[in-house]
């Protein structure tokens, strides 16, 4: 292993773009298989590509290459920054780049697995989810590396305003954010879901 190890860091520091990139295509092509395995499809049924799409509840939502939920997938690069900062900050940025791809990739897929579907479907925002288009869920992982290239080239507490700034936006413009879309796939409460509903 020490071997293997040494031999990738080294190519890194030859190359560390091309080593870093060719990384992350790798696991976006993983994540695109698996979606394309699980039956999601390539793009929206509708038959047409958007770059935004802006109804959050409706048919055409996780479709497109962008709709309201691509701002929480900015905060998951901001987010995953931090916590590779801290818990790998000796890694060269590139492997936590690498690292952070790989996070969101298994967000991306777990989140496309009948349960978690049939699980988000019990919020009222999401009550037609039947899981993201390819194409959408590759690009919510391209504004997660968005979100990671800001928080590298951002100082702290701008990074800190950003998450706040965003949560409040969202919960403000559709209801619905990061924190609220987390509580409710892991403890769904009627009373958001009436608030989210205009209840």
């Amino acid at each position: 292993m020490d071997a293997t190890e040494n031999r990738l860091l080294a190519a890194y520091r030859r190359n560390p773009v091309a080593v870093t990139g060719f990384c992350v295509l790798a696991i976006l092509a993983v994540q695109a298989f698996f979606l394309k395995v699980m039956g999601q499809t390539t793009i929206c049924d509708c038959g047409t590509v958007k770059l935004w799409y802006s109804d959050p509840s409706g048919p055409e939502t996780s479709q497109h290459i962008g709709d309201w939920y691509t701002y929480s997938h900015v905060l998951h690069g901001l987010i995953f920054y931090a916590l590779l900062w801290l818990v790998a900050r000796r890694l060269p940025i590139g492997f936590r780049l690498a690292l952070a791809v790989g996070l969101e990739a298994a967000w991306e897929m777990a989140e496309n697995t009948p349960m978690v579907i049939d699980r988000y479907r019990q919020s009222a925002l999401a009550e037609g989810y039947f899981g993201d288009s390819i194409l959408n869920s590759l690009s919510d992982t391209l504004a997660m590396i968005a979100g990671f290239v800001l928080a590298r080239v951002s100082p702290l507490w701008l990074s800190i305003l950003l998450v706040v700034a965003t949560e409040v936006f969202m919960a403000y413009m559709i209801r619905d954010n990061l924190t609220l879309n987390i509580l409710q796939l892991v403890h769904p409460s009627e009373a958001v879901s009436r608030w989210q509903v205009g209840g």
